[in-house]
């Protein structure tokens, strides 16, 4: 979708295929959209297009408040790509730029914040620093809308440096202060307290299988730190999760086929979520690792026309359209399970995991830390690999180069390609990743991590 006149014709056909892969604005209004906005259809001559909401946003456009272009899925190219400009959409989407700055980025990255700051511009529109305030911006929204926190916790909680900051980038996006932006929502729904989490909708474009998902995490599920209830089609995942400035849990709810979320026009939907947070600065990272682990960032369209291409795969993707392939909440925490299998895992819990201050039903524990099964379990393969996460030798945070991080996993002993490939796919949420030994062919590029999960979801019937 490069050329102008084509995704003019998006909008005009209000194709949420395109939602969050580029956004437009009017020039007569001062809005900006998402493609699938619902309002009547500008004329092309008034049209500009971002890549970014915060290109549109640094260029003087408000959110329209119809279609709430902040909340649409993010754009499936920076799960793809593994450029500077991918890995840095990852980090600054899991709060790096917050916590860290610009510098903290750059190093992350292995280049200067001059540079950095130089590609994401040329490319997006927008740098680091407008891309996070744009983030920053949605947490408030969410925030304000959904919890009953004061306005000024609300401000440091979404990241901002100080209240001026905050109200000043909340009139620029929504055209409204921050107590407009609360009131506009009935008092009834702003029930979101610490015991009673926050509630969220996890957008994601096209169909959504939530089976094969659902079904893979009850499989895999880590007693203490995580749990699956309920019959199918309506179950509930619920897990720990170790965060920046503190701890949290969430519940994400499997709803099959998304019924009366989806029309042939507006073909996307969510799951429904609520979190439990120790601390509200952690909210945006905890979205965006749950949207990793549940991969709703994906673009199923692109993935199932080349699979679907495939005589041997033209059965499965047309028996699960919209198949995903989950990623992981937690990526050190996912090397360790992966090496060491589930029923150890769960002794690691058991014996070194943290207990939570506020043990939730079969809830009790967070997954030990690195360094703490490096000093308590030294030896063997489980020692090397966390000693290595520990001191910084493999890296598996999201702005990271997949090569290396394969590389230097490969280089420690006992960690098989295997072991290292399904590393790559779920902590790495690398989608074309081919194990040693399977049977892969480079037709299903670049899509084969989605290929194996039609493959494994077809034998398991």
């Amino acid at each position: 979708m490069t050329d102008q006149e084509t995704r003019y014709e998006a909008v005009r056909s209000r194709d949420a295929r395109f939602d969050g892969e580029f956004f437009f604005a009017v020039e007569t209004t001062g809005i900006y959209c998402r493609p699938s906005c619902p309002a009547v259809t500008p004329k092309r001559r008034n049209v500009r297009f971002f890549a970014t909401a915060a290109a549109a946003q640094g260029s003087g456009f408000r959110a329209c408040r119809r279609c709430r272009p902040d909340a649409v899925p993010g754009s499936a190219a920076w799960n793809a790509r593994a450029d500077v400009v991918g890995r840095a959409m990852r980090l600054i989407g899991d709060g790096i730029v917050d916590r860290e700055g610009v510098g903290g980025l750059a190093d992350r990255l292995g280049y200067s914040a001059r540079q950095v700051q130089r590609q994401l511009t040329a490319e997006l529109g927008a740098g680091p620093v407008a891309l996070a305030r744009a983030q920053r911006a949605h947490t408030a929204r969410v925030l304000l809308q959904t919890t009953g926190l004061p306005v000024t916790e609300i401000a440091f909680a979404s990241g901002f440096a100080s209240v001026r900051q905050f109200n000043d980038t909340v009139r620029a996006v929504y055209a409204t202060t921050p107590t407009e932006l609360r009131a506009a929502v009935r008092a009834p729904r702003r029930t979101a307290t610490p015991a009673a989490g926050i509630p969220l909708r996890l957008a994601h474009r096209g169909p959504y299988h939530a089976q094969t998902v659902f079904d893979l995490l009850q499989r895999e599920a880590v007693a203490g730190v995580e749990e699956v209830s309920g019959p199918a089609g309506r179950r509930t995942y619920r897990r720990t999760l170790r965060l920046p400035y503190g701890t949290g849990i969430v519940a994400v709810d499997e709803r099959a086929g998304n019924p009366g979320r989806a029309s042939a026009v507006h073909p996307g939907g969510w799951l429904d979520a609520r979190l439990h947070l120790t601390d509200p600065r952690d909210l945006t990272t905890a979205v965006q690792r749950l949207r990793r682990l549940f991969d709703l960032d994906a673009d199923p369209y692109a993935v199932d026309e080349r699979l679907g291409a495939d005589p041997r795969l033209v059965p499965l993707v047309a028996a699960r359209p919209g198949l995903r392939a989950p990623g992981a909440a937690d990526p050190e925490e996912y090397a360790v399970r992966a090496l060491v299998g589930r029923a150890r895992a769960e002794r690691l819990v058991r014996v070194y995991g943290k207990v939570l201050d506020a043990p939730c039903g079969t809830l009790t524990h967070l997954f030990p830390e690195p360094a703490v099964l490096a000093e308590s379990e030294p030896d063997g393969p489980l020692g090397t690999l966390v000693a290595a996460l520990a001191d910084g030798a493999v890296r598996l945070d999201p702005g990271v180069d997949r090569d290396d991080a394969q590389a230097a996993l490969l280089s420690l002993p006992g960690l098989d390609a295997r072991t290292v490939a399904a590393i790559r796919a779920r902590a790495l949420g690398d989608p074309d990743v081919a194990p040693p030994g399977a049977d892969v062919p480079d037709t299903w590029r670049p899509w084969r991590t989605y290929a194996l999960h039609h493959l494994r979801a077809a034998e398991e019937r």
